[in-house]
Order: structure tokens, then sequence, then C-alpha cells
């Protein structure tokens, strides 16, 4: 079981150097909190907000989330260290029993997962139990905010063929937004802007060529509001010869605020100040800080963000 507040760790330990270390070999050091003005806003009464940041993995376990020698990934480590200049705890956890305790002190729950959750590993890391599953969609519902990263869209698949859009989907798949499909070789792709007013989109810019590991997406949901959209154009790859579609976008699940971004598969994406910006103006958004207008935009900005093919 790995359950603790990394922030702790690395203020009470030898980590701070070592991440550090880790950021000067990425060639590219965590933005000062001075960079953030238009990225992250604060809580309204001040206190002190805390993201529960979930990151078991019962199909592949993406290097972004794995423990290294007993150290912290470098996903916990840019999370953490994001929280302690803005402010708000990172706890940390592969351990899918947390969902069977006490939610209601977290302002958000972030993922960055993969797999069937409630199913053994191969780490054997304690799974989340079914009523666990449906009390964080419960309280996601209720008004709980929640941030997914890169293969959380492979978290729990809704039945049918996986080429295929489905109506009746898993109902995970239909709080976060859309669903993994595949994805092809890594190559840079045109990531464009398509809300400029949400946090962080800003600094982002209007468009960016990014390299990442790219995903192909479906069973978009019809109230996305589309903050970035993966072109396709130009890209090599079976997968990603479609219509532009949205790589990250913010909606409505009921009272709950839900962000996600398929960014999150290379360290240089987790290292770059740009994609950081769009990661707390996510969080923000998702904890209720910062007042957005996510009014549904996809028929707009991607109308044929469902057509798989060309």
């Amino acid at each position: 079981m790995i359950k603790k507040s990394i922030a702790k760790d690395i203020r009470d330990n030898k980590e701070s150097m070592d991440r550090r270390d880790m950021l000067r070999a990425a060639g590219v050091a965590v933005v000062a909190a001075s960079a953030f003005p238009m990225h992250w806003v604060a809580a309204a009464d001040k206190k002190k907000q805390k993201v529960l940041y979930f990151t078991r993995s019962a199909g592949y376990e993406h290097d972004a989330v794995k423990l290294k020698e007993g150290k912290p990934s470098i996903s916990d480590r840019i999370l953490t260290e994001l929280g302690n200049r803005h402010g708000f705890d990172v706890v940390c956890t592969k351990d899918g029993t947390v969902f069977d305790g006490d939610l209601d002190q977290y302002d958000a729950i972030a993922f960055y997962t993969s797999g069937v959750l409630t199913e053994p590993n191969k780490a054997k890391t304690p799974p989340m139990s079914p009523e666990g599953k449906k009390k964080l969609l419960r309280s996601i519902a209720a008004g709980k905010g929640f941030v997914g990263f890169h293969s959380a869209t492979d978290s729990f698949h809704s039945k049918g063929p996986r080429n295929e859009n489905q109506t009746e989907r898993d109902p995970y798949i239909a709080m976060i937004g859309g669903e993994f499909i595949v994805h092809g070789a890594q190559q840079e792709a045109i990531i464009r802007a398509a809300s400029p007013k949400f946090p962080g989109v800003k600094q982002f810019g209007q468009s960016q060529k990014i390299k990442e590991e790219w995903y192909a997406l479906k069973n978009f949901a019809k109230d996305l509001h589309v903050i970035l959209i993966e072109d396709n154009e130009g890209m090599t790859g079976d997968c990603y010869q479609r219509p532009p579609f949205p790589a990250t976008w913010a909606r409505m699940h009921k009272k709950g605020r839900v962000f996600y971004t398929s960014f999150g598969h290379r360290d240089d994406i987790w290292t770059n100040p740009q994609v950081q910006g769009i990661i707390v103006g996510g969080l923000a958004w998702a904890m209720g800080n910062v007042k957005v207008n996510v009014k549904p935009n996809i028929d707009k900005v991607t109308p044929k963000a469902g057509q798989l093919k060309y």
C-alpha cells in the first residue's frame, strides 16, 4: 500500500535534492509561482486545499507514475511541487481502498490510471471496490472536482468493439467524457487552443507543435467544453487519419467539475511550463476557485470528433 503525503516527504528528507537533480537532468526547472498569475487561482476562503492523486495501474503502467527505487514518480513530484508553490496539498496513492474511506477531505480527485481498477494487478496494489467506484462517481456528481491525466481515459471501458463509438457507456467513461481507443508512435502534433479564457490557455498560445504519445479517443460526451484540440494534420499512423478531436476538455458532471487532458506520457511534458499552466488551470477550475464559462462547444470547434476515420 502506498498512501502518503509526498509534500511532507519532500520537506522532511533528501528527496528535495533528488527532485532538483531530476528536473535539471530533464533540462527544464519547475516554473516559479510568479510565472503562474493567469493559471492558478486560490480558493476565495484562503483555506489550504487538498488533492488526492490516484495512480493505480491495472493495465499498462506508464513511467510517469512508476515508483523507482522507492522514490516518487515524476508526476508525483511535479504535482507536489506545484502544490507547494501554490498552496495546496497533494496526497499520492496507488491504494484503491482509499475510495471506501473519507472523500470529503479532498477538494479534487486526480487520476493517472489504467485498466479495470476494480480488478487485481501485477503489482498487487489493493483494487478499488465496486462500491468504491460508485462512491467516487457519487461524490463527483455531488460537487467534487475531478482531474484526469493521459490514461485516465484508458481506465474502465465501455462494452462493445474498441474501434466503434458506443451509446451505452461505462459510468466512469460517461463521467470523464471520452474513452481511449489506441495510440500510434510518439510524434509531433499540432495542438490548437479552443477556449482562450480557460486558465492557462493564454500562456499556452493559439497553437503549439508538441511531441507526445497522442491518444486516439472516442465516446465523447455531447456537453464537452473543448479546451485544446488534437489537429492530426500531418501525423503518421492509421489511428490519426481522422478529423480533429478534443485533447483537453472540461465538463460539468451534475454539480461536479471534470477536467481531462491527454497530456502526461513523456517526462518533458511534465516539465513543460505551458503544460504545467494547463494543469494548474484545470485544477483551479475543478476545485471551484475560478469561474469559467464551460458551455458545450464540441459541435462547434470539433464538429466531426466522433468520426473515427476520414
